[in-house]
């Protein structure tokens, strides 16, 4: 039986991982388009939000993993993709040549527990269909980033003062804005 060290592990690393983002994305972004222009400024606001948003996604495929053993295909693709992205920290660091938020923790957190908990899976007879789902997984890594980037910057978007935006069907009179949620 595979421990949940290995499926809430995923859980619980990417938390120490995302805590680093979480500290340094918005202020490095702030500082990064002075160096390259095309980087997107984030506010920590967004980031905040964003981070939350994945963290959903990483527990639920914690929560596949540990129902099945480690064997649900969701939780193998978020751990590839869990690894990879440590290893794309990495190459960041190193074009930039400089500190990328994430860089910290991608040798000391990310790469080796993805590593371990492979060899975890394996070790307990768990049947790792890495090539079979993981690298399609890792595919849509990145489509699963700038999803939640842009979910997070719809929630996060300032709103024009005095404009209402309740859907229309809550723009009757008489129906009070301050209760409208």
């Amino acid at each position: 039986m595979v421990p949940s060290t290995v499926t809430w592990g995923l859980l619980a690393a990417w938390a120490v991982h995302d805590a680093e983002e979480l500290a340094t994305m918005a202020g490095w972004t702030r500082k990064a388009r002075e160096r390259w222009p095309w980087v997107p400024e984030v506010s920590q606001r967004h980031v905040n939000v964003a981070i939350g948003l994945m963290g959903g996604v990483v527990a639920g495929a914690s929560a596949l993993g540990a129902r099945t053993g480690g064997r649900s295909p969701v939780f193998q693709a978020a751990l590839l993709g869990f690894g990879a992205h440590g290893v794309a920290h990495l190459a960041q660091a190193a074009v930039a040549r400089r500190y990328t938020p994430g860089v910290v923790t991608a040798p000391v957190v990310v790469i080796p527990f993805s590593v371990w908990a492979w060899r975890r899976l394996r070790a307990d007879g768990v049947p790792v269909r890495a090539g079979a789902s993981g690298w399609p997984g890792v595919a849509a890594f990145p489509l699963l980033v700038g999803g939640v980037h842009v979910l997070a910057h719809a929630l996060t978007r300032p709103r024009a003062h005095g404009k209402d935006t309740r859907p229309p069907a809550l723009r009757r009179p008489g129906f009070r804005r301050d209760r409208w949620f």
